[in-house]
């Protein structure tokens, strides 16, 4: 409880600091955040991270079929031989530049 009171707070301390700062404030704080992600270092590392997660994601898939496969659903195993399977980096569409 005393967390989503926090919360809260937070959100309506936030909410009238946001009023008072206005329009202008927003539209700054925007333009700064989309300089900040169209740094080729941010996306470069964005993308290195994403890259990183599917290439774990699949090493733990890996692990769980190799370990319960025999115990799973029929969907789940599909879901995880096909996380599994050789995929490009950019096979979806995370970390893509689009």
């Amino acid at each position: 409880m005393r967390k989503r009171l926090m919360f809260m707070a937070g959100a309506a301390v936030g909410y009238v600091l946001g009023a008072k700062a206005g329009r202008e404030r927003y539209e700054q704080l925007s333009g700064a955040a989309q300089r900040f992600m169209g740094n080729p270092a941010v996306r470069n590392t964005m993308e290195s991270a994403a890259q990183n997660g599917r290439q774990a994601a699949a090493r733990a898939a890996g692990m769980v079929n190799e370990r319960a496969g025999d115990r799973l659903p029929g969907p789940v195993v599909e879901k995880l031989r096909s996380v599994q399977g050789n995929r490009t980096p950019m096979d979806d569409d995370w970390g893509s530049s689009s």
